[in-house]
């Protein structure tokens, strides 16, 4: 089954935070040393949102439901869009960006639980670590950056109940904010 694609061009994706109780969250490095980010990937039309979630969980880190809890979730869509020359031109429809539903998730586990080889396609990421809360934020590719901040900043609530970290020295204006959809009536809630 194809991710979903919506008429604007925009690939419907779930990401995720993965927390440790220090606040430490997951940061993964993709393959072939292209950066580092959370843990995202497709949704697929018709998919609810948290089967999508656990399928990209697994998928990504090798980790199972048993192994997190479900913290938070955004409250609706947050939009971001590619560079024209990340955009795959041939294909159809084209897909201009991507639309992510965010989750929170903390982690009950060990760290050897966390694994890259357990889907028969090619990892997404060859190695992790953990990261300050806002770090996320400086290393992610530049266009997911408003994204990344809107989405720890929303999901800081559920994270970190009695006041969010502050932020580092390095944070920058945040002036400009993706703009939230609301969900629609697709299953996706």
């Amino acid at each position: 089954m194809a991710d979903w694609i919506d008429d604007e061009g925009f690939r419907a994706n779930v990401g995720i935070v993965l927390m440790r109780d220090d606040g430490r969250v997951l940061l993964g490095g993709r393959s072939g040393g292209k950066g580092w980010q959370f843990p995202q990937g497709g949704i697929q039309r018709s998919e609810p949102f948290r089967d999508a979630l656990y399928r990209e969980l697994e998928e990504e880190t090798g980790l199972m439901p048993q192994d997190v809890e479900l913290l938070g979730e955004t409250r609706g869509w947050l939009r971001y869009r590619l560079p024209r020359q990340y955009r795959r031109r041939s294909s159809i429809p084209l897909c201009i960006g991507q639309k992510q539903r965010w989750a929170l998730l903390r982690f009950n586990g060990a760290d050897h639980r966390i694994r890259f080889d357990s889907t028969d396609q090619p990892p997404e990421f060859e190695q992790f670590r953990w990261a300050d809360y806002w770090e996320p934020v400086r290393e992610v590719v530049y266009f997911k950056r408003e994204v990344y901040k809107t989405a720890l900043h929303e999901l800081g609530a559920f994270a970190f109940p009695s006041g969010l970290p502050p932020y580092p020295g390095w944070w920058f204006d945040s002036a400009t904010e993706p703009v939230y959809e609301e969900p629609e009536g697709d299953g996706l809630v």
